[in-house]
C-alpha cells in the first residue's frame, strides 16, 4: 500500500505539471514543471523524501526500461532524418562538449569563489 501512495504522489505531480503546462500562453514541457513542483514541495517539506522514496528510486534504476518506447520509435522514423544524419550527429557531439564544457567551467567558478568566501570568512 504505501508503494500506492507513493506512486499516486509522483502521479498527481505529473499531472498537475502537465495541468499547468496545458494553461501557460506559451510552449512548456509538463515534465519539466512536474520535477520542479517536486523540487518545490520537497524544499518547502509539504511532501518528504520517505513519501516518494521507494517509488522514486525504483523508477531511477529502471528509467532504461521507460526509453525502450521511444528507442523503438527512433528506429521506425529513421527513414524521416536519414537525410540529415550527418548534421544531428554533428550536433550532438558539439551540444554535449559545450556542455561539459560549461558544466566544467560553472564547477570551477563556483569552487573559486567558495574558496574567496572562506578565506574573506577565516580573516
Amino acid at each position: 500500500m504505501k508503494v500506492f501512495y507513493q506512486f499516486a504522489i509522483l502521479c498527481a505531480l505529473c499531472i498537475a505539471g502537465d495541468v499547468i503546462s496545458a494553461v501557460l500562453p506559451f510552449a512548456f514541457p509538463g515534465t519539466v514543471i512536474s520535477m520542479i513542483l517536486c523540487f518545490l514541495l520537497l524544499t518547502v517539506h509539504v511532501i518528504r523524501e520517505r513519501h516518494i522514496k521507494e517509488t522514486a528510486d525504483f523508477l531511477m534504476k529502471n528509467m532504461i526500461f521507460l526509453f525502450v518506447p521511444y528507442g523503438a520509435q527512433l528506429i521506425e522514423s529513421f527513414p524521416v532524418f536519414q537525410d540529415t544524419l550527418v548534421q544531428l550527429v554533428v550536433i550532438c557531439v558539439v551540444s554535449t562538449v559545450v556542455t561539459f564544457a560549461a558544466t566544467a567551467y560553472t564547477v570551477q567558478l563556483v569552487m573559486h569563489l567558495q574558496k574567496k568566501y572562506r578565506e574573506r570568512r577565516s580573516h
